[in-house]
């Protein structure tokens, strides 16, 4: 059986009102959301952005970390009522990738991602894909993104009753600390390049395949399941 772990903002989904949720959440918690505008949020988790942010503009790490939990209950009351009216968007062939990946039977399916787990929830709620990922590990978990992937193993081991070798395991990304992270953990990889890297700076960071977009599904599939 194979382990997919896909990352979710720039894989499967882009647009909503995240980042502004986030600068909201920022001020009304610390005064400041920092340089945001400007800031790279990319393959990043979410406590690892709050501290880049809030160090950068002065804030010292005791500080920060005594108020994050607040900033983590304010973010995901400002991300729900702006996903209301303005949801995530499913990047192309994704939701063809995982009917079919569903119907072949032999993988399951989990996410590695820097978002919250609650935000993450969120995210994909809005567009209704959060139902086909059964296991995860989220920046709540280790603000180090490397750390996710064995994480999610642990999970996917509790969950589906087997332990997954790791060469049966592949993470999805579109950045390369999406790749980083699952070479740090010896899986395999996939770089999708649909986010802010292209397919070189995706190869160059070692991916084992590379792909545009999710569209093509049956190669896709190849590069999931075979190898």
């Amino acid at each position: 059986m194979r382990l997919l772990l896909f990352d979710i903002d720039g894989t499967l989904v882009q647009g909503g009102p995240a980042k502004e949720a986030f600068h909201e959440a920022m001020v009304g918690t610390f005064g400041t959301a920092g340089d945001i505008e400007v800031h790279s949020f990319a393959g990043k988790t979410d406590p690892q952005i709050a501290r880049e942010l809030l160090t950068g503009a002065g804030i010292d790490d005791r500080t920060v970390d005594v108020g994050l939990p607040r900033l983590w209950q304010r973010y995901l009351m400002e991300l729900e009522t702006r996903l209301a009216g303005r949801p995530m968007v499913i990047l192309a062939g994704v939701l063809d990738l995982l009917r079919a990946l569903e119907r072949t039977g032999g993988t399951a399916l989990g996410l590695v991602t820097g978002n919250i787990a609650d935000g993450a929830r969120l995210k994909l709620g809005s567009v209704g894909l959060a139902d086909h990922f059964r296991v995860g590990s989220y920046g709540s978990d280790d603000e180090a993104r490397n750390h996710l992937p064995g994480i999610a193993m642990q999970r996917a081991r509790e969950v589906f009753g087997r332990t997954f070798r790791r060469r049966d395991v592949v993470i999805v990304g579109d950045t390369p600390r999406d790749v980083e992270c699952g070479k740090h953990e010896g899986t395999r990889t996939l770089g999708v390049a649909t986010g802010h890297y292209g397919l070189q700076s995706l190869r160059d960071a070692g991916a084992d395949h590379v792909v545009g977009d999710l569209s093509d599904t049956e190669s896709i599939l190849d590069a999931l399941l075979q190898g």
